[in-house]
């Protein structure tokens, strides 16, 4: 379990967890219309999302590029949240 944890599928796992709460709420508003609407918590979810891929990229011995694109979208994900919840 320890092996598991501190490894890169431990990130996997969280990024599919993530995966599935994207899928969950849009799918329980898409039914109900009540709850976070899934366009305003995507940013938010999305900035996670590309952390954890640069952090699962960096701990599987990607090239730099990669991980510093995902970091920079991360960015842009977090700016984009700002600036919906700035309004």
């Amino acid at each position: 379990m320890i092996d598991f944890l501190s490894g890169v599928h431990a990130v996997d796992l969280i990024l599919a967890i993530v995966a599935a709460e994207i899928v969950a709420i849009t799918l329980y508003w898409q039914a109900t219309r009540r709850g976070i609407a899934p366009a305003q918590l995507l940013p938010n979810l999305l900035a996670g999302a590309f952390l954890l891929l640069a952090l699962r990229l960096s701990l599987s011995g990607y090239s730099w590029p990669w991980y510093t694109a995902c970091l920079a979208l991360a960015g842009v994900a977090n700016v984009a949240d700002l600036r919906q919840r700035w309004h």
